[in-house]
């Protein structure tokens, strides 16, 4: 779904006018706009996104769900799963994160940070082992410089191994 260019125009204007140590007027100012767009997933998104930033963690995520329901796609989606995949971890609801950015995965599988923020996640189900053996994995995929490549079977070996301590 394309958010009307003028609407998009907007929305970036109040967010590089931002002071992440002070939301309250940006806040103020994207809920205006959905006041006006109450189903624009654009406009949810960066609601979702202020209140993240204002450390009101709950209200976010109501927000970032909105915006996925409301069919936010493309780039702002693959934002919206991180930061929602986020979000859920760091309110401590990390089996909802994990499944969050397993689905973000399967709509976005060349994004190297969906794939690096749920290694966090799974480190913070208790999991160390695994979340450093999807990251040692991630490296040999996407990494592929000389170094990488003339250690990849160690890498893709410790992986494999570091993944299945935490299943046992």
């Amino acid at each position: 779904m394309d958010t009307d260019p003028a609407l998009r125009a907007e929305l970036d204007a109040i967010f590089e006018a931002r002071d992440r140590s002070h939301m309250a007027p940006t806040i103020a100012a994207v809920v205006e706009l959905l006041s006006q767009h109450p189903d624009d997933p654009a406009v949810l998104y960066e609601v979702g996104g202020a209140y993240d930033t204002d450390g009101q963690e709950e209200v976010a995520a109501e927000f970032y769900r909105r915006a996925m329901n409301a069919g936010l796609d493309g780039r702002w989606l693959r934002q919206c799963y991180l930061q929602y995949g986020s979000t859920l971890r760091n309110l401590g609801r990390v089996d909802e994160s994990i499944a969050i950015f397993d689905e973000a995965l399967r709509a976005f599988p060349e994004s190297e940070s969906l794939a690096i923020f749920r290694a966090l996640s799974v480190h913070a189900a208790g999991k160390p082992s695994a979340a450093l053996g999807a990251v040692l994995e991630l490296i040999a995929d996407r990494y592929r410089t000389d170094e990488v490549l003339r250690y990849e079977e160690a890498l893709r070996g410790n992986a494999a191994h570091l993944q299945s301590v935490d299943e046992r």
